[in-house]
């Protein structure tokens, strides 16, 4: 286990988030994997590449790449025990040779210089206490010539999982939820603001694109209300009300998400950037 700069999140990816993102792994894939081909086309793998995916958690998109990478390896790095713990049961479990997870913190973690071709995410850039710091040491990591790729959300208001939890602000004490800030989900919304952390990074080629999925998050809406409040966020907000104020906030979202009921199954939106920079071809050091 490396050093955590960021022991906040940390502490709540080895606790409950950490434990309900790994014992829901295909739940949460099944929400995100509409974002998967964009992600890993916009870092242009080749078979020999080697590739480091930052905030791997559960490993999806780590395996993903390791197959586009055949000749090359993959290796996923999360600060979250657990969730690494079910990547690398996948990753044996699917037969992928070429793929590694270690635990750490992308801010700090003693990454090898110019080791790595590409380097990727799907919403595992914004949790960063210092992300100057962060893109600072993966540009460091990638080779002269090597591409960044990764997904954050954009703002919160374009995002219908979102809109469906804040429909519970008359129950649950919503406050600064889903507003833009860092670190958390949000904290990347402003595309200004990627490109000035990453230019800062010694990044060049800066370039952010919306991108939009649909992401089915559960059978029916009353499956998916249970999941969104079982996540961490939905139980930090439980956690504060009393349980007939829980019991109301269940039945309003089961409510509010019946609307996006279609195709056996209820189907949220979400808007994302896709960024995309280089590291100088002629950067050494």
């Amino acid at each position: 286990m490396g050093h955590f700069a960021n022991t906040a999140q940390a502490e709540a990816w080895n606790g409950y988030e950490g434990a309900q993102w790994a014992r829901s792994q295909e739940r949460w894939d099944a929400v995100n994997d509409g974002f998967n081909q964009p992600l890993l086309d916009a870092a242009a793998i080749s078979t020999t590449h080697t590739v480091l995916d930052v905030g791997c958690g559960a490993g999806r998109t780590t395996r993903l790449a390791a197959k586009r990478a055949a000749r090359g390896h993959a290796l996923g790095l999360d600060l979250s025990g657990p969730m690494l713990s079910r990547a690398r049961e996948s990753a044996a479990r699917e037969g992928i040779p070429n793929v590694a997870f270690v635990q750490g913190d992308a801010q700090v973690h003693p990454l090898d210089a110019e080791a790595f071709d590409a380097v990727i995410s799907r919403y595992g850039m914004t949790f960063f206490t210092d992300p100057v710091a962060a893109f600072a040491n993966l540009h460091r990591a990638l080779r002269p010539g090597g591409r960044l790729a990764f997904i954050c959300a954009a703002e919160a208001e374009a995002n219908e999982w979102l809109a469906a939890l804040a429909s519970l602000k008359h129950i649950l004490p919503l406050g600064g939820f889903g507003k833009a800030g860092g670190p958390g989900m949000f904290s990347l919304t402003d595309p200004g603001r990627i490109r000035d952390l990453l230019v800062a990074g010694g990044f060049v080629g800066v370039d952010v694109r919306r991108v939009e999925a649909a992401g089915k998050w559960g059978a029916d809406a009353k499956d998916a209300a249970e999941f969104l409040l079982d996540s961490g966020p939905g139980r930090h907000l439980l956690d504060q009300v009393t349980p007939s104020a829980q019991d109301a906030a269940r039945q309003a979202l089961t409510a509010a998400l019946q609307h996006h009921e279609a195709d056996g199954g209820v189907w949220l939106r979400s808007s994302s950037w896709l960024v995309t920079a280089e590291r100088d071809k002629a950067a050494h050091g």
